[in-house]
């Protein structure tokens, strides 16, 4: 078994690798957005639930990120935030769990022929994902590779910035 990956800041850089092939990339953007309109959907339906429902999701994800996945996956954490906002929206949001990772799941299996890093590390996954689509979104990681584009070395865990400093991971 390889050794696990200590931190977030030692992650993003890996998840990034996992995701170099673009059309992945532009799959796991759409996965992601469809998700973003199952949980817009739920607080409308669910005005008073869902939002609640939410802010556990937020707690746990918070908590969780916290904790780190360093020493074993979070999966407590995941189920909570699975758990939370299903049983608010029973149909919305479990809807767009299940196409965003079928989203993902495809992007992975059919174009990167690899295994999605959820498996071992499903908070952190899920952070990257959003960290991902928030780039894209901006017009960032159409295509080339994200690491290059980010400005972080292919062969390196983590860029250290002129100072030797460590970057702070934007969101």
């Amino acid at each position: 078994m390889s050794e696990r990956i200590q931190s977030y800041e030692e992650f993003w850089p890996h998840y990034l690798r996992e995701h170099r092939n673009p059309s992945s990339r532009r799959l796991h953007f759409v996965g992601t957005t469809g998700w973003l309109a199952a949980c817009a959907a739920s607080a409308v339906t669910a005005p008073l639930t869902f939002p609640a429902a939410m802010a556990g999701f937020a707690a746990l994800a918070a908590h969780g990120t916290k904790k780190g996945e360093g020493e074993k996956p979070a999966l407590g954490h995941i189920a909570g935030m699975v758990a939370l906002p299903t049983l608010a929206s029973p149909v919305f949001f479990p809807a767009g769990v299940v196409f965003a990772y079928a989203c993902a799941w495809g992007g992975h299996f059919g174009l990167e022929k690899n295994k999605p890093a959820t498996f071992q590390y499903p908070l952190w996954s899920f952070v990257s994902d959003l960290r991902m689509w928030s780039h894209m979104a901006r017009g960032r990681l159409w295509s080339g590779d994200p690491l290059e584009e980010l400005g972080l070395d292919g062969g390196a865990r983590v860029e250290t910035k002129s100072n030797g400093a460590q970057p702070v991971v934007p969101t």
